[in-house]
């Protein structure tokens, strides 16, 4: 019965080289001729011509703000490209393009909305914002 399982194998090992053909591949390539043209066709993203904006909201206490909503577009559009949100440590942070000044604002319920620019057009490669958001003054009675 051991005999019988051994020979199974050494059959199913002998059939390995043909699985190349069956491929697609020449009898005698090698693989990395066929991964060299996939390499050649993956380009690699780079984040080098973008603007990292990040910063920190905080509340009228000085505490930090989790989950304002974030919104960016560039000056001069009316719609909003980017968004995100603050984290639980009030931080948040969003990569734009390069080249351009961008305006953020800085939503939350109860809260007054605050907006802040951004100059991504030349110089350094991040923008710090600092939102401390205060208590909206139109409430319910």
């Amino acid at each position: 019965m051991h005999r019988k399982r051994w020979i199974i194998v050494l059959a199913g090992a002998a059939l390995v080289p043909n699985v190349s053909l069956i491929a697609g591949q020449e009898a005698g390539s090698t693989p990395s001729s066929t991964s060299e043209d996939s390499k050649s066709k993956h380009i690699k993203h780079s984040h080098a011509h973008e603007f990292l904006i990040h910063g920190t909201v905080f509340d009228n206490h000085a505490l930090a703000l989790p989950g304002v909503e974030l919104k960016i577009r560039r000056d001069g559009e009316k719609k909003y490209r980017w968004s995100t949100h603050s984290n639980r440590r009030g931080e948040f942070a969003i990569r734009v393009p390069q080249g351009a000044e961008y305006e953020v604002v800085a939503e939350v319920k109860g809260m007054a909305t605050q907006t802040r620019s951004a100059d991504a057009k030349e110089g350094a490669a991040d923008g710090n914002l600092v939102f401390h958001m205060e208590p909206s003054g139109g409430g319910k009675k």
